[in-house]
């Protein structure tokens, strides 16, 4: 029998990962953040809901620090008509009000964006967004071999119970790490309210038995399809649930 998540619980490290989708009623359209760190710095933060941005923040600024701060810390989801969400301070960049449809706005949000400078992993930039007119997309920025940027932009429908999920690696725990491939995966969103949805990808990141627990946050809003600013937010860090 399939398991809930499986495409996320099979994946011994998957970096950031975000998905888009709508719950099984029908009545919410879902979006999910969540992060998983292999270094001390990227370990030393947690998901902060701040006004109407679900931010990364410190939980220990020295340790964060000895890492990018211009990489680690940023704008996770932006909360307005619409919904904005992306693994790094391009989130701020999508205008989900703007009227275009999901891809040309993700189109313009990225423009003046590239893959992160983080050698040698070049983590891709991942980003989506479900705008008020109830119409979802995802994009994907990532390194190509000559060291330009591939971008890729896609239209995801919003079906009751179903979404589409991407993350910033392939799943595989090596170094350097590889760079996410393919389209957006297929998605089950079968949990029934917002903290639900949120303690199960929190659970589908949980490593086996003996291994190292990557495990850093994961939020989940749950926003009206009839009236987006009607939301619900849920946050799981590491040592506390809001």
């Amino acid at each position: 029998m399939k398991q809930p998540l499986e495409c996320l619980s099979r994946m011994k490290y998957p970096g950031r990962t975000l998905a888009v989708g709508r719950d099984l009623s029908g009545m919410f359209n879902v979006v999910i953040y969540a992060i998983t760190g292999r270094s001390s710095s990227s370990q030393a933060r947690r998901l902060e809901l701040e006004a109407d941005t679900i931010w990364t923040k410190p939980t220990d600024p020295e340790v964060l620090q000895k890492g990018n701060v211009d990489l680690l810390i940023y704008p996770a989801v932006i909360l307005s008509e619409g919904l904005a969400v992306s693994n790094g301070k391009q989130t701020s960049d999508i205008d989900v009000r703007s009227g275009h449809s999901p891809v040309r706005v993700l189109e313009e949000a990225m423009k003046n964006w590239a893959y992160e400078p983080d050698a040698p992993n070049f983590t891709p930039r991942i980003s989506g967004c479900i705008l008020p007119s109830n119409r979802a997309g995802l994009s994907v920025l990532k390194r190509a071999w000559s060291g330009d940027s591939l971008r890729f932009f896609y239209e995801i429908p919003l079906t009751p119970g179903k979404g589409k999920l991407l993350t910033t690696y392939s799943g595989e725990n090596t170094d350097p790490l590889q760079s996410v491939s393919g389209d957006p995966v297929d998605l089950d969103l079968k949990e029934p309210t917002v903290r639900a949805m949120a303690e199960a990808v929190y659970a589908a990141l949980r490593p086996p038995a003996g291994a190292e627990d990557f495990r850093v946050a994961a939020a989940c809003v749950f926003a009206k399809a009839s009236d987006m600013k009607a939301r619900q937010v849920f946050i799981i860090n590491r040592r506390e649930r809001t």
